[in-house]
């Protein structure tokens, strides 16, 4: 029943299970079981090396029965790995625990598997519901299961975080029903951190869901072979967070171009429209800029990966003039090819396009019907990579927008897809991964020098480990709208608590917006404030009203919004956003150190304030405003017509605030109180840690 082949690892078996438990990095363990022969061999997330136990750090203690009758003890076993112990019963239920350190500190339940069966009338639990803690239900005529794990609510008071981004008003997730799948706008990255001390990664990319209810705690997978979860405990949020960094992965160092201001809108028609934006914004208005983007549908067709001649006569000479400017340009790539482009017929050939269970082969109705790459395949993503890299990076582009990463479907039917690595319900979430590793291993390859192996995409979705590939998350294409950007905020902070540091959003929402309308140029003006605290500083949008066409062939159909530059929306905004523009500048040595923490360390660079004050038991509710790295802690405008509002300062530490300029103003507060800040449309409070 059991056994231990090493002192890192703990076996249970019945019947046709194996439940495998494995000390994984300090204070941390894998979960995993099966109902098939033997656990399958993929570690999805959990790729980078772990460092080898230190001596004494590891144990494990199989207690065989004693006694007899009534008063038998029940074989049990337990495993510790440093400050973490798994407890077995005999009948295989798990209890996690982190281990009291001998010192006065007490042992402290953080996981228990909810059983709810009729095995034994001495169990206070002893139950007729039939409920199993690993449910693996077959899916018949097939290898997989529909798999359910339970856990027990130990604590009313618990909240939980992270899990990718969800368009939803919530920062706390205790009490939310979260679907695990990849959607325009919604990332799953199923890393939940509690406020009980642990971290616990789904690692599992099937779809599924993720209840978190006050009766109890289950994921589910809708379709496969294995359950497999790491947790790990910890005595902050840093603490787990950097642990789940150094499982997963860190992001790799901030290229200085990220550091700044992007510029974009849905979208630049023309090369010559893009290059006066550039000119003016750079050179007439001598405003900061480091990235200008080229959108979607500047190509002949989905799946062809380069410049339409047409509109874009010559991208060697623009990307020189944008370099002359010190701009970088960024193209937007999408993972869509159409029936029609020149690629199709030997991307089918070579079997690089995802494949359908049933229908006619089409996953997205556009300009034309077209079918996605599949990032699941090596030979996939080196083809795509080979295509930018002749058309875009030989010409000296360095910097993609990876869009359409979920990869989004007309129809989001699951059940119908089918990628080299499995069936969509079984493997799909990894997509957006492995999208961005085929630009990071091709970009890294086709670097002449370490030293210019500085990768930095944009990137529509994320699933775990994506953050080490060079990405970064956008929240994808939202609502201009107040309600909107209170959602972003959540967003954005849950993203870095699930390993995201790098992290932005369409300054302005995506889906309209006039910037002629009064009540349109407030919502921008405030969220171009909070951009310039966001980790990317990026505006994009599509604007009313639509231009009108130019030209009949290639992408023209798809139509340009309105104006979207910072002059675009009167002389009053203008002047506030050159304002933010410049702050972002002053601020960029500090970004700059702040983005080294990501890299060094796995810190998100948005911080809930309970990252940085956990001890404070009123930290961790407040969701409405952050710390931006350690120092700057930022009170965002969320609402329309607000002129002032309430900001917390935690206790520790005194707090100086910061004009839009950059400037600290004379009076200190004492940190542990509620004060009441001004805010007139030209300043959003911003506190500087003393």
């Amino acid at each position: 029943m059991f056994s231990s082949p090493e002192n890192t690892v703990l076996e249970y078996r019945y019947d046709s299970e194996i439940l495998r438990i494995e000390a994984w990095g300090p204070n941390a363990l894998r979960v995993r079981a099966t109902k098939e022969a033997a656990l399958p061999a993929e570690d999805w997330a959990l790729t980078e090396p772990l460092p080898p136990p230190r001596e004494g750090e590891t144990s494990v203690v199989i207690t065989p029965a004693a006694g007899d009758g009534e008063n038998k003890t029940p074989e049990s076993a337990s495993l510790r790995n440093g400050g973490i112990t798994a407890r077995l019963t005999h009948r295989g239920k798990l209890t996690i625990v982190r281990t009291g350190d001998g010192k006065g500190e007490e042992e402290k339940v953080l996981l228990e598997e909810l059983v709810r069966q009729r095995r034994d009338v001495r169990d206070p639990q002893c139950s007729a519901l039939r409920l199993d803690a690993r449910e693996f239900r077959p899916c018949p005529g097939t290898r997989s299961w529909y798999l359910t794990a339970r856990f027990e609510s130990l604590d009313p008071n618990e909240r939980i975080f992270g899990m990718g981004q969800y368009q939803q008003p919530v920062l706390d997730l205790k009490g939310c029903d979260l679907e695990l799948a990849q959607r325009n706008s919604q990332s799953s990255i199923p890393f939940a951190v509690s406020s009980l001390g642990y971290g616990l990664l789904w690692n599992n990319p099937g779809v599924g869901r993720a209840v978190f209810g006050r009766n109890g705690t289950t994921y589910e997978a809708r379709s496969t072979r294995a359950l497999d979860y790491w947790v790990v405990a910890g005595g902050s949020p840093k603490d787990i967070l950097r642990a789940y960094a150094a499982a997963t992965g860190k992001a790799p160092e901030m290229p200085e171009r990220g550091l700044g201001f992007w510029q974009c809108k849905l979208r630049y028609q023309t090369q010559e429209e893009l290059l006066a934006v550039a000119r003016e914004h750079k050179v007439q208005r001598k405003l900061p800029m480091d990235v200008i983007v080229v959108d979607y549908f500047h190509w002949p067709k989905e799946g062809e990966w380069k410049f339409d001649p047409t509109f874009w006569p010559d991208p060697d000479a623009m990307v020189a003039e944008l370099k002359s400017l010190n701009i970088e340009l960024m193209v937007s790539i999408w993972p869509t090819v159409d029936r029609r482009s020149e690629n199709y017929a030997e991307m089918v050939e070579q079997g690089h396009l995802i494949r359908q269970d049933r229908g006619w082969r089409i996953a997205m109705e556009g300009e034309g019907n077209s079918v996605h790459f599949d990032a699941t395949s090596a030979a996939a993503r080196s083809y795509v990579w080979s295509k930018a890299r002749q058309h875009y990076h030989a010409k000296g582009i360095r910097t993609f927008w990876l869009d359409e990463a979920e990869p989004e479907y007309t129809h989001y039917d699951f059940d119908n897809y089918r990628y080299a690595a499995g069936p969509d319900l079984e493997v799909g979430n990894v997509y957006p991964r492995e999208y961005a590793r085929a630009f990071w291993e091709g970009m890294s390859s086709s670097s002449p020098s370490p030293s210019a192996n500085q990768v930095l995409n944009l990137i529509r979705c994320c699933w775990a480990g994506s953050q080490k590939y060079g990405v970064v998350l956008w929240s994808g294409d939202i609502a201009s709208s107040w309600p909107s950007l209170r959602t972003q905020l959540r967003a954005g902070l849950n993203a870095g608590l699930s390993g995201i540091p790098w992290w932005t959003t369409d300054i302005g929402g995506f889906h309209g917006g006039d910037p002629r309308s009064e009540a349109f140029r407030e919502l921008f003006v405030r969220w171009f404030q909070w951009g310039a605290f966001c980790p990317v500083f990026r505006l994009h949008g599509d604007r009313e009203p639509k231009q009108p066409r130019l030209g009949t062939t290639g992408g023209s159909h798809c139509l340009s919004g309105a104006p979207n530059e910072v002059w675009s929306y009167g002389e009053a905004v203008y002047g506030i956003c050159k304002t933010y523009l410049f702050l972002r500048e002053k601020l960029r040595p500090y970004v700059r150190g702040v983005m080294r923490e990501a890299h060094v360390h796995g810190d998100p660079v948005m911080r809930p304030l309970f990252y940085e004050f956990p001890g404070e038991q009123q930290m961790w509710s407040v969701d409405d405003q952050y710390m931006f790295g350690s120092e700057y802690l930022v009170a965002p405008i969320l609402f329309p017509s607000q002129r002032e509002r309430t900001v917390v300062l935690p206790e520790g530490a005194k707090w100086q605030k910061l004009s839009a300029e950059g400037e600290l103003e004379d009076e200190v507060y004492d940190g542990g109180q509620v004060i009441t800040v001004a805010a007139p449309l030209e300043y959003m409070p911003v506190f500087k840690k003393q």
